[in-house]
């Protein structure tokens, strides 16, 4: 017998580690081995020992996502989980042990009520988009109108002998859980952001420590949050309700076998807190004098607060919180302090999404201290607004009770680098004031690193403005309308999957997106998306009656496929396929019922109409949205409709064409094979269509625009034949403008590539390397800390523009950093086969990434020095991987190898 090898680690249910409140009955199972797995074994108990699952011996090389196949598992229950595994020569490792707890997992599961503490309706804004871009909105003050946060608590008699205490959680507002005066946990601001008219995410709190024998007390503090709060580019509140609510079920468990529920009802108290108001976007104003001392200890006399009214018992929208909620994930210290006579300003050197956290000293009763945020400064270094739009303050106000006290707002946050603060009697150290970043708190499993420093500065942009966005759902930007634009991450998810494990992050959004989609089969262009968004929609002309648009409701396809090549999760496919076709039947629908505006009193033939009815081009859509040169000399509310105009025509069919295409994969994926038939006959179908109406014999397309020629070629909606005239002409747009990119929303994702793949490495190159706007580097050698929402917010002139400088979408060019430059790519779903294949000639001398597979990091370093190319791999046990170097490739072993090459051995032709 072999000797023994060393023991699975990094056992994950659900890509979690011993997690609790898991909200499915199938759970998957994973594990990372040393060595090469030839068989596992498996055995899932009750904590009481009672085996309810056995899996092998199984003869599998497989250690990611084994789905659980045994009894019926059932909710707010302990599960103790093991794993071993066998090498090729039959040694087997030790038992390796974790444990996951379930949910409670059906409605029926819940006995609670709804509890509504006493509050005041307040006036609700409903203002169109017209009123927003004419600075419309009411005349009274914003504070008279927004409702103060809400205290509940409730009395909890615990027995002796309790060995295990859950409590499940949500509410509709936003809300932090307090046990005896400790938290619940170090999340913050749940449940987060949902479709709550479809569905509203449960926490679950591990909350044994806390409890004590005899009296005990819950409390709860309630705000309005995504619920009732300011939200979207209107800033309007009150979009899925005015009245706030919160529902619990305490559950626990003793030494004897006994248990006991603790259930929200007609017993919870409350009153209101020491919060004048916290909202969102404007902020909060907390006054420290007003807390309730003890409030939510035992001992409190709560005899003149108010009682809850019971609404309602409805438990039918309620789900388990999936993934990794919302914390507190870093703190930036001030790395600089100016004193100006309206306040002191201070610099946390990066933009992010948070608040400020203040250490104050010898303060006077009443004293109010206030902090401002901005993104960036103006020329002079004078305090500048960026956020453009009505009720979107972003200002925190404190009002102390005397003496030292430490502040950070409870119910807000805010996208910032600078604060300002004033009210203060006596200048602020920089010890007494950190920048708190808050997040989903996703784990992070990627990196790059260069030689050139501004190429790391780019991929430490792109880290920060993912780190700011995905914040409950991934969001367009921070600061100004925090909505989860579906156009922004099927633009970005490829470059969301290397830096952060991203499954259940985006697992849990696109629950939302499915639950919002409509029922003639569209995806919104956002999600969630309220009610006040779909009237909004239903009263607008233009832009702002979309509901639906070609790339943006496209998400639905992009985003579970790309997470399926790279995690490899095939439920994420089947969870997202019905509304995958959904929206294919729409795109047909709309297709063959009209014809774009210039074709309507035309005079078509047969076979012209028989195309058209094929096509997907009609109706409002963004298009190659923000197309640089549509915009360049133009006002912006002018330029924002010329690429719509000039390009969804194009656009939209070829998006139907790609998302046919997807969807024939997902099927073959699926076992469904005459779906798959299907789809792929009707994507050649509208390919075809496309071609003939639109692709000219020189392989020129209506517009030059090379958006339009990018996302053809992408897409493959290029006849063989021309394909590398249509990209000759891409490249000579490209050397018109000086090597630079005019690519828009939508093609900007996929341009390095179409280069690359059409034998212009040389040209994709420059595209990284140009400084000039529109830029990557043009951002980084400007000071960008994160991705700007326009390559132009700030000008070459020196303009700062009221823009957003934190939003994700065109650092989709990280994605490239890693496939091309790195060269790491996966070339079978979850990188059970990868190809390492750096570009050694992209202009830097080191070049270090990694990363993460379902199997552990794949990593790649490479140097480049005088004649020799330096190459050290490490590959996980699970993938298979490959390295390229010019003609010739090697088979890499497990483990760190490293590799020598003469330079001229990896020299790559390009034009």
């Amino acid at each position: 017998m072999s000797a023994r090898v060393s023991e699975c680690r990094d056992l994950r249910v659900e890509y979690l580690r011993a997690p609790i409140g898991i909200g499915t009955r199938r759970p998957r199972f994973s594990w990372i081995v040393d060595h090469a797995q030839d068989t596992y074994e498996l055995e899932v108990s009750t904590r009481d020992g009672r085996l309810v699952w056995t899996a092998g011996p199984v003869e599998s090389a497989e250690t990611s996502l084994v789905e659980y196949a045994g009894d019926e598992i059932a909710s707010n229950t302990v599960y103790v989980w093991r794993v071993r595994s066998r090498t090729a020569d039959g040694a087997w490792t030790p038992w390796a042990e974790s444990s996951f707890e379930t949910a409670l997992l059906d409605a029926a599961d819940w006995v609670a009520a709804w509890v509504e503490p006493a509050q005041q309706d307040t006036l609700v804004e409903r203002w169109s988009i017209v009123d927003w871009i004419r600075g419309l909105g009411p005349d009274t003050a914003l504070e008279d109108r927004l409702r103060p946060p809400q205290l509940l608590r409730q009395r909890v008699k615990v027995h002796d002998g309790l060995s295990r205490a859950r409590l499940y959680a949500t509410a509709r507002g936003v809300y932090s859980a307090f046990v005896n005066g400790i938290r619940a946990d170090d999340q913050v601001l749940a449940p987060g952001s949902d479709a709550y008219e479809h569905r509203l995410s449960v926490q679950a709190y591990d909350i044994t420590a806390a409890l004590t024998a005899g009296e005990n007390v819950l409390g709860v503090a309630l705000a309005d949050g995504w619920w009732a709060g300011r939200l979207g580019l209107t800033g309007s509140s009150g979009q899925f309700g005015t009245r706030l609510s919160a529902i619990w079920q305490l559950h626990l468990d003793y030494a004897d076998g006994t248990s006991q529920t603790v259930a929200s009802g007609g017993d919870v108290r409350s009153a209101v807190g020491p919060w004048e108001y916290a909202d969102l976007f404007v902020g909060e104003r907390f006054d420290r004098r007003a807390v309730p001392a003890g409030w939510d200890r035992a001992g409190f006399d709560d005899g003149d607060w108010m009682p809850v009214t019971e609404v309602s018992r409805d438990h039918e929208l309620l789900r388990p919180f999936t993934g990794e909620p919302i914390r507190r994930i870093l703190e930036l210290p001030a790395v600089a302090i100016t004193e100006t006579a309206d306040g002191t300003i201070v610099d946390f050197g990066q933009v992010i999404a948070g608040r400020v956290r203040l250490h104050l000293h010898d303060t006077t009763p009443g004293q109010r201290v206030v902090i401002e945020h901005t993104e960036v400064l103006a020329a002079d270094g004078s305090w500048f607004d960026n956020i453009v739009g009505i009720n979107k303050e972003q200002r925190d106000v404190f009002i102390a009770a005397g003496g030292d006290d430490e502040w950070e707002p409870e119910f807000t946050f805010h996208g910032f680098r600078y604060a300002r603060v004033s009210g203060l009697s006596a200048p602020l150290p920089a010890e007494d004031i950190v920048a708190v970043v808050i997040a989903s708190d996703l784990e992070q499993t990627g990196a790059f690193t260069a030689s050139d420093a501004r190429l790391d500065r780019l991929h430490q942009n792109v880290v920060w403005s993912q780190r700011g966005n995905f914040l409950s759902v991934p969001t367009d930007c921070p600061q100004r309308e925090r909505a989860g634009w579906t156009g922004d991450i099927q633009a970005f998810v490829g470059a969301a999957s290397n830096n952060a494990q991203v499954v259940p992050f985006l697992s849990r959004w696109l629950d939302n997106l499915r639950a919002d989609q409509l029922p003639d089969g569209r995806i919104p262009i956002f999600s969630p998306r309220s009610p006040f968004d779909a009237d909004a929609a239903a009263r607008a002309d233009g832009i702002g009656s979309i509901v639906a648009a070609a790339g943006w409701s496209d998400a639905i396809a992009t985003v579970p496929w790309t997470m399926y090549e790279r995690y490899g999760d095939r439920r994420v496919l089947e969870e997202n396929y019905d509304a995958m076709l959904r929206w294919i039947e729409f795109q047909k629908t709309a297709a063959s019922s009209g014809l774009p505006d210039a074709l309507v009193d035309a005079d078509l033939s047969d076979e012209r109409l028989r195309r058209q009815s094929l096509l997907y081009n009609t109706g409002m859509h963004f298009g190659d949205w923000l197309t640089p040169s549509t915009m360049e000399g133009r006002p912006i509310h002018e330029a924002i409709g010329i690429a719509p105009a000039l390009t969804s025509e194009y656009v939209a069919p070829m998006f139907q064409a790609q998302t046919l295409t997807i969807a024939a994969l997902a099927a073959k994926v699926l076992g469904k094979k005459s779906d798959a038939a299907v789809f792929t006959a009707r994507a050649a179908d509208v390919r075809s269509a496309f071609a003939a109406e639109h692709i000219d014999a020189e392989g020129d397309l209506p517009i030059l625009l090379q958006g339009v020629y990018v996302l053809a070629l992408a897409f493959d909606m290029v006849p063989t034949e021309l394909r590398s005239r249509t990209a000759e002409r891409l490249v000579n747009m490209i050397r018109e403008r000086g090597d630079r990119l005019d690519t828009g929303f939508l093609s900007t994702p996929y341009l390095l590539d179409v280069l690359w793949d059409s034998g212009y490495p040389g040209v994709a190159r420059s595209l990284l390397w140009q400084s000039e706007m529109p830029s990557w580097l043009y951002e980084v050698d400007n000071g960008a800390t994160t991705i700007w929402e326009s390559w132009d917010a700030i000008t070459p002139g020196g303009e700062i523009r009221a823009m957003s400088f934190n939003h994700y979408a065109q650092g989709s060019v990280d994605d490239w950093l890693h496939r091309r430059v790195a060269g790491i790519r996966p070339t079978s779903p979850g990188y059970r086969t990868a190809v390492l294949e750096p570009d050694f000639e992209i202009g830097v001398d080191h070049v270090r990434a990694h990363v993460g597979t379902p199997y552990g990091p794949l990593a790649v370093e490479w140097t480049r020095a005088g004649d020799s190319i330096s190459v050290i791999t490490n590959v996980p046990h699970g993938v298979a991987a490959t390295l390229k170097t010019g003609q010739t490739q090697r088979t890499l072993s497990p483990g760190v190898n490293s590799h020598q090459f003469p330079l001229n051995a990896v020299h790559t032709v390009h034009r």
